[in-house]
């Protein structure tokens, strides 16, 4: 059995039934690159990255304790262990209830149509918003660490997974805007199309010392310029559900949560 392949196959099932797919990027390019720890069943897999698990079963098989296998096939990793449930699925709580994971993230999912008319983009004197350069890595990077220090997945990003990020088929530069100014880069708008329907709010970071200069919003609403051009029809983007200050900019632009469009994280412990 091709491990790979059949991780897919149960995870396009549950996706299809449940509305999101139990696979984030992450988990995805773990999985691509032979990075993973992967346990398949006949009808579900777990799969472990970087302390992270990723676990599902197929619609057809579950209601037979499947989960709870899997769950207890990782019981042998020694460190601290987190999970999503991708769309708060109700027996991703019950799982975590019975074994012992309690609830530490929500993460929502804002959602905003592009039919509605957007403010026009005015960057202040001095400062320029631009397209992504090969130059610009580093920059990148460096104001990634800084806006994101405290973040558990996007702080990290070095250079060597910002080019693994970029090698995906998604990737188009001039979706990747720079806000600069004499100083240098002040922060990034890193958009993504889906497909011909569907953009994304990828990431947007604003360095610490340009903060509260109104830069996260023109980055944003920038972003949501370049999307509308490329024809898509609606634009998500992922936000902590504790992140006042950020949920408030996103509302303010029209984005709205629904509450089944949220992920939930639990720890192990």
């Amino acid at each position: 059995m091709d491990e790979h392949v059949e991780v897919i196959r149960i995870a396009a099932a549950a996706e299809e039934v449940d509305g999101a797919s139990p696979l984030d990027e992450a988990a995805r390019i773990a999985l691509a690159d032979g990075a993973a720890a992967v346990t398949v069943r006949p009808g579900g897999f777990a799969l472990l990255h970087d302390g992270d698990l990723s676990l599902a079963v197929h619609p057809d098989d579950r209601g037979r304790g499947l989960g709870a296998d899997l769950l207890r096939s990782t019981t042998a990793y020694d460190g601290e262990l987190t999970a999503w449930s991708h769309g708060n699925h109700p027996a991703a709580a019950r799982l975590a209830a019975r074994h012992g994971w309690s609830r530490v993230r929500d993460l929502w999912v804002m959602r905003r149509a592009t039919a509605l008319p957007l403010p026009p983009v005015e960057p202040p004197d001095g400062v320029t918003i631009r397209g992504y350069r090969d130059s610009d890595a580093a920059d990148v990077v460096a104001v990634n660490a800084a806006a994101f220090a405290h973040h558990p997945e996007q702080g990290a990003m070095d250079l060597d997974n910002l080019a693994r990020r970029m090698a995906e088929p998604w990737f188009d530069p001039a979706g990747l805007l720079v806000a600069e100014d004499d100083s240098g880069m002040l922060g990034f708008h890193w958009t993504k199309q889906h497909d011909a329907r569907l953009g994304e709010v990828y990431v947007v970071g604003v360095a610490p010392t340009a903060q509260g200069r109104g830069l996260g919003r023109l980055l944003t609403l920038a972003g949501l310029h370049h999307l509308s051009r490329l024809g898509v029809e609606e634009v998500l983007l992922y936000v902590e559900s504790d992140n006042a200050p950020a949920v408030a900019v996103y509302s303010r632009l029209g984005f709205e949560h629904a509450a089944a469009d949220t992920h939930v994280q639990y720890r192990r412990g």
